[in-house]
């Protein structure tokens, strides 16, 4: 669990009340259909519901907008209990709908567009997605080709977004898209796409090497009429800036997922060589597995620490861009590294699907790639420290 310094005993012992809730939760009503969501490839759209019943959806909204109102621990919670679970597949799209969406509303939002999306997403009643990523534009946000011309009192949008988590289901897109095509990244403007909207179409679920259980999607607007009062806050060319503001929370989360995952991946890997016989002995007794295992151990432990560091930051409005890049690059390496060294433990087995390491090392791969490449995470450490 994250470190609580800025709660209350009261709120300490409630959060760790959330947690056992949240495991019993998963105990009944994930684990016995994980294997078949993923063969399925998304999750059942009712799981949502069932999550916004016992509130574990957006967490930290506000009350004033339905949600609990509780620490942002809370929401880390959610990521930190199902990612150590090798649930990376749901969480993918989970963390979307619950850390990543609710600050652009709550931050950037007009009072009726928070007033009318967050209490649904709170419930379940509504799923979120982000569209940013094109098939020509991923971390290249400035690049994108989608684009929303004004006409009268709606905006007419044409184009496409691919790998976009939460697609299948999504009601809510906060879709990315060039209402000045001329002026670059001043040109972006962010809208409140209804997925019920004309001219809105899903393309397939994509396949994918990992995160099974979480719906991907290509999607596609051909002449998508949107009121005028979807664009976010009511300003066109503030998307680039609104997007900016709201990265740090979104590689944070990553971060949690990262290291989470990585725990899960050591404590099944744990369990396993103590069982696992070869030679006439456990394999945990060989001094090549123990010392794997005290290196997974360690690395883990550092990126921890610089978790908690960066979660406290955020906590007091003080987590810059540069430190978040540091955190995702760090954390989600860390975690291709730990699931990597476990699976080789396993032999033979870690390569069958049934055992759940197989799960956490093709889940780890993407979080190299989205919310930032480990590239782009590497340029922007760089900038911070060279100045350009």
């Amino acid at each position: 669990m994250l470190p609580n310094t800025l709660l209350t005993a009261e709120q300490k012992a409630e959060l760790q009340v959330f947690t056992e809730s949240l495991e019993r939760f998963c105990d009944s009503e994930i684990e016995p259909h994980y294997r078949d969501w993923e063969k399925a490839g998304l999750v059942s759209r009712e799981l949502f519901r069932k999550m916004g019943e016992n509130g574990y959806l957006c967490a930290d909204v506000p009350e004033q907008y339905g949600g609990p109102g509780a620490s942002v621990h809370f929401s880390f919670a959610v990521v930190e209990v199902l990612s150590r679970r090798g649930y990376g597949g749901f969480v993918g799209g989970l963390q979307v709908h619950n850390d990543i969406i609710p600050p652009y509303l709550l931050h950037c939002g007009t009072e009726a567009q928070r007033a009318y999306w967050l209490p649904r997403m709170v419930s379940g009643e509504a799923v979120a997605a982000i569209g940013m990523t094109e098939p020509g534009a991923g971390s290249d946000l400035k690049a994108i080709r989608t684009t929303a011309k004004r006409d009268g009192n709606e905006y007419v949008i044409n184009g496409s977004k691919i790998f976009i988590s939460n697609g299948q289901h999504c009601d809510l897109l906060v879709l990315a898209a060039k209402t000045d095509p001329a002026a670059g990244a001043k040109g972006v403007s962010l809208f409140l796409v209804d997925t019920k909207s004309p001219g809105f179409t899903r393309g397939q679920n994509l396949e994918k090497i990992g995160q099974h259980a979480g719906d991907t999607s290509e999607l596609f607007f051909n002449d998508m009429r949107v009121p005028a009062d979807a664009l976010l806050g009511g300003v066109e060319g503030q998307g680039f800036v609104q997007m900016m503001r709201e990265l740090p929370r979104e590689r944070l989360i990553i971060g949690v997922q990262a290291v989470h995952g990585a725990k899960g991946a050591l404590d099944a890997t744990v369990k396993y060589v103590q069982e696992r016989q070869a030679f006439g002995q456990a394999i945990g007794q060989f001094q090549n597995t123990r010392f794997t295992l005290a290196q997974c151990a360690s690395d883990i432990a550092a990126a921890e620490a610089f978790l908690n560091a960066s979660v406290a930051a955020y906590e007091r409005g003080e987590l810059t861009p540069d430190a978040v890049s540091a955190l995702k690059l760090h954390t989600t390496e860390v975690f291709g590294r730990v699931a990597d060294a476990c699976l080789q433990l396993f032999g033979g087995y870690g390569y069958m699907a049934e055992y759940p390491i197989s799960r956490f090392w093709t889940d780890a791969r993407v979080l190299r790639i989205y919310g930032g490449t480990s590239e782009i995470m590497k340029e922007l450490v760089a900038r911070s420290l060279l100045g350009r």
